[in-house]
């Protein structure tokens, strides 16, 4: 079974402090289960925060052509949020690495996007400590850069706020939003919603989790309306 340092040798990094980054894919239900185990990753998940701000923040400067500060301040935000960083542990698979209570396991917190999120955020943090910048470079490079240099990735697009948007330039009401449906296991579920204006249904969306399903209504209603 591959462990997350064989997954390392695979990207040419090398692990000094093993026990550290363990501790970066220890959720605290683990170590509310195992008394030796004394240490979680929110400690190192706030190390990875900072790492990640400072990261995304020299990327978006260094883009050609120049961006504004605002326009700066709202694609990092949209770049490092839940939902995209539990995305970016979904592409590197680094969830199997994850060590739960059986509590959280059972209840489908491997597949979690919060769980996900201060995973890799821990994971950068203890990456950043043993290695450097140069270790989180490599990483990053890999699944965040991609949704930097494509603008018409999902996971950047603000597709509720552009609807939202569109809607309010021709009338004042709010669109909404409704679960229509929760199928599938309860460690891998998926959504179903649908976004209305009044009692019209504009468009319908499907995810993983509850806000990709209501991002993904709104890239269907708003694709139908601006055509």
């Amino acid at each position: 079974m591959e462990t997350i340092f064989d997954w390392l040798k695979k990207k040419k990094i090398a692990c000094h402090d093993r026990k550290r980054m363990m501790e970066a894919f220890t959720h605290s239900s683990y170590v509310n289960e195992h008394k030796k185990q004394t240490h979680d990753n929110e400690r190192l998940e706030f190390m990875g925060d900072a790492v990640l701000q400072v990261w995304s923040s020299e990327k978006l400067f260094k883009l050609e052509p120049e961006l504004s500060e605002g326009k700066m301040t709202t694609l990092r935000a949209q770049l490092v949020c839940e939902e995209a960083l539990a995305e970016y542990s979904r592409k590197l698979k680094l969830g199997r690495f994850l060590r739960l209570g059986i509590g959280e396991e059972k209840t489908g917190g491997r597949n979690r996007d919060s769980i996900l999120a201060d995973m890799f955020e821990a994971f950068l943090g203890a990456l950043y400590l043993d290695q450097g910048m140069a270790a989180v470079d490599i990483i990053l490079e890999e699944v965040l850069t991609p949704m930097i240099t494509s603008p018409k990735s999902e996971l950047v697009i603000d597709y509720k706020t552009r609807l939202q948007e569109y809607v309010q330039s021709d009338t004042r009401k709010n669109v909404h939003y409704e679960l229509v449906k929760m199928s599938g296991p309860s460690n891998q579920p998926t959504f179903d919603v649908i976004v209305l204006l009044d009692d019209i249904i504009l468009g319908k969306g499907s995810g993983q989790s509850k806000k990709r399903a209501e991002q993904m209504a709104a890239k269907d209603a708003f694709e139908k309306m601006v055509k």
